[in-house]
């Protein structure tokens, strides 16, 4: 006999429509491959490592803001281990560091999502509104995850070296003037002419 396999809400067709005008591509990308991740693991919810994982995977600008180094393939190895190592501990809880912002009229449907995951995501959506961008990417969700010093994502990003409040204020600096993009921010290049 199988176990049942946990079942999260299905996002209504309107819905995804409402949020694919919030979202870069890649990164409504990220949140599916998220939901997809959280129902092959057993997880009862999509939690704020899930995000990461995801993260990591689909987006270059979120590799390139951890710089250059083995830091990205540190964080993969804690993130793979997490059906058969520490992450054991988490499945059956719920994910709650206690930085849900105060709740606004929904700009993302976020159900079947922790409660910490929900706060990245509408962290990433604000992140986007102050660079003045109509869309959140991939970069933005890292920062509002970073942010949050008690969610399961910086826990997987200290355990493999990562400072996440360096990480987080570098990308929340921006680039530096003359600067090309993020990316080049990340990656320590002072913009387009600097060879």
């Amino acid at each position: 006999m199988q176990s049942p396999t946990p079942r999260l809400p299905q996002q209504p067709a309107a819905t995804r429509a409402e949020n694919d005008a919030r979202l870069t591509v890649e990164l409504a990308s990220v949140l599916a491959s998220a939901r997809r991740r959280a129902l092959r693991d057993g997880d009862r919810q999509i939690d704020t490592a899930h995000l990461l994982h995801s993260l990591l995977e689909a987006d270059a600008d979120v590799r390139a803001a951890f710089g250059p180094g083995p830091q990205v393939a540190r964080v993969l190895g804690y993130l793979v281990q997490r059906s058969i190592g520490y992450g054991l501990r988490w499945q059956g809880s719920v994910e709650d560091s206690g930085a849900v912002p105060v709740v606004r009229a929904p700009q993302v449907d976020t159900s079947g999502y922790s409660p910490s995951a929900v706060a990245a995501i509408q962290g990433a959506l604000e992140g986007a509104e102050r660079r003045g961008e109509a869309r959140a990417g991939g970069v933005d969700l890292l920062a509002a995850l970073a942010a949050d010093g008690e969610c399961r994502a910086v826990e997987v990003l200290a355990r493999a070296g990562v400072d996440a409040a360096e990480l987080g204020g570098r990308i929340e600096a921006g680039p530096p003037v003359g600067s090309g993009s993020r990316l080049d921010m990340c990656n320590g290049v002072d913009g387009p002419d600097s060879r």
